[in-house]
């Protein structure tokens, strides 16, 4: 299918509704795509396991338990002995390469990486989320425009976890930090245009800088979502994307979701008639 490549005003932005009227209140159960995902999905949402969230698109039924569960037990062995200290970050970083992190593939899920370690910025940086999460450290996710990445600090050291890069992508050196970050600072007066290019797309133009903010890990999980809508999107699968916006919308209600989900009603529309956004 042609990609439609649409680039949107700042007034489709503006079209905002409350992620009240999105929620599952309001939605039926064919929301979900299998029982294996709507059982991931309740178990995310009421135990704040943002394993089960990540696992949740496109579920696979004999997800690999025990190489996740022996890859913290590294991990755990490991802490027991460095703690919180650069040396365990490093640790971390690079273990995660060895055995999660084998080739990188634009849009790869969590489950991708798990079976095959195919992996991209948001199942890679969903990994080191959440083992920064388990051990306690103090960390941000930050959300740009077309990619995701992990900052923290270590005795005042800010570092840099960019999860793409198996040599380099752990940035230390301070002045390094500092040219990383602002290459993915906004500008003045920009704002966002393209809502169906994907987290870590290439078919992008890296100029565009209007994002760039801290996000939770079940806010990283809806951006999961949110990429595999795009991807329905510019099949002109207008339906399933929509199925998969809402489900973004749960988890992160945020202005790009928002906006690609209003798209989408209207694209739908246009293109054949349907009126997805009925009630």
């Amino acid at each position: 299918m042609k990609n439609l490549g649409l680039i949107i005003g700042l007034t489709c932005l503006l079209i905002i509704k409350s992620a009240a009227q999105l929620t599952f209140a309001q939605s039926p159960e064919t929301l979900f795509d299998s029982t294996v995902e709507k059982e991931l999905w309740q178990e995310g949402l009421s135990s704040d396991q943002e394993l089960a969230l990540f696992r949740a698109v496109h579920p696979i039924s004999d997800f690999p338990e025990q190489k996740w569960k022996s890859f913290l037990a590294k991990l755990d062995h490991k802490f027991q002995k460095k703690g919180e200290s650069m040396g365990f970050i490093r640790y971390a970083f690079q273990l995660s390469h060895k055995e999660l992190f084998k080739k990188y593939q634009q849009h790869a899920t969590f489950n991708e990486m798990m079976e095959s370690g195919k992996f991209d910025c948001v199942s890679g940086t969903a990994v080191l989320g959440m083992i920064l999460d388990r051990y306690g450290f103090d960390f941000e996710i930050i959300e740009t425009d077309y990619h995701v990445f992990t900052m923290l600090s270590i005795d005042e050291q800010p570092i840099v976890l960019e999860s793409t890069l198996k040599i380099g992508g752990m940035i230390t050196r301070s002045s390094e930090v500092k040219k990383y970050i602002d290459a993915y600072k906004p500008e003045e007066d920009s704002y966002y245009l393209s809502l169906n290019q994907r987290i870590g797309s290439t078919e992008i133009d890296y100029s565009d800088k209007t994002i760039f903010r801290s996000i939770n890990l079940r806010e990283l999980a809806g951006l999961q979502y949110y990429n595999d809508a795009i991807f329905h999107f510019n099949q002109q699968a207008y339906r399933i994307s929509e199925v998969q916006l809402k489900k973004a919308l749960e988890l992160y209600p945020s202005e790009r979701i928002e906006g690609l989900y209003e798209l989408t009603i209207d694209q739908a529309y246009k293109s054949s008639g349907t009126d997805l956004g009925k009630k």
